[in-house]
């Protein structure tokens, strides 16, 4: 039996959610205080109220609720790094150089600063860890700015990086001299 077949194939890790609850209690506050001022604004404010209604709704949906709906997940092969219905990141093993915890300072939310090849993809500033990639990747939900490095937060930082250790020493060893290294049989 091989070291793969007794993991479980999939590990769930949830990272910080006070940020986007105190978001969604914001913006809910905002629309509330928007929709009245806008019924008391239109003589007859059914439809117009009614379709800012849906349209804020929506944005509650997929950036306040859909990121507590949420965890990271790292699987045989993969780490995917989720933040909600926005953001996704499937990382194959293979592609992370290393996993270490950051140290520095990070932004909440999702934030890629121009010229830092850095995204950041968190939602407490607590067990933060830095993925450093082989090659850097574009990601579509950061307007495909070219990224060599995610700062993302887990709960349990230990568990996390003790759990992609062993799934990294699961993987079979790359052999260079093959017909085709790149394991497209």
């Amino acid at each position: 039996m091989d070291g793969l077949s007794t993991l479980p194939r999939r590990r769930e890790f949830a990272f910080g959610r006070s940020f986007f609850l105190q978001r969604l209690l914001l913006f809910s506050v905002l629309v509330a205080g928007v929709l009245v001022v806008l019924g008391l604004q239109f003589a007859a404010p059914g439809a117009w109220i009614a379709a800012f209604g849906v349209l804020f709704g929506v944005f509650i949906v997929v950036w306040g609720i859909s990121p507590l709906l949420t965890t990271h997940w790292l699987t045989t092969t993969r780490l995917i790094l989720r933040q909600g219905w926005y953001f996704r990141a499937a990382i194959p093993m293979r592609e992370i150089e290393s996993v270490s915890r950051f140290e520095g300072d990070a932004p909440l939310g999702l934030r890629a600063p121009l010229g830092q090849r850095r995204l950041y993809a968190t939602g407490s500033k607590v067990g933060l860890l830095s993925l450093k990639l082989h090659q850097p990747r574009r990601f579509w939900a950061v307007l495909g700015v070219e990224i060599d490095e995610i700062v993302f937060d887990v709960e349990s930082p230990d568990q996390f990086l003790e759990a992609l250790g062993g799934r990294q020493a699961s993987l079979a060893p790359v052999e260079p001299k093959r017909p085709d290294p790149y394991l497209r049989d």
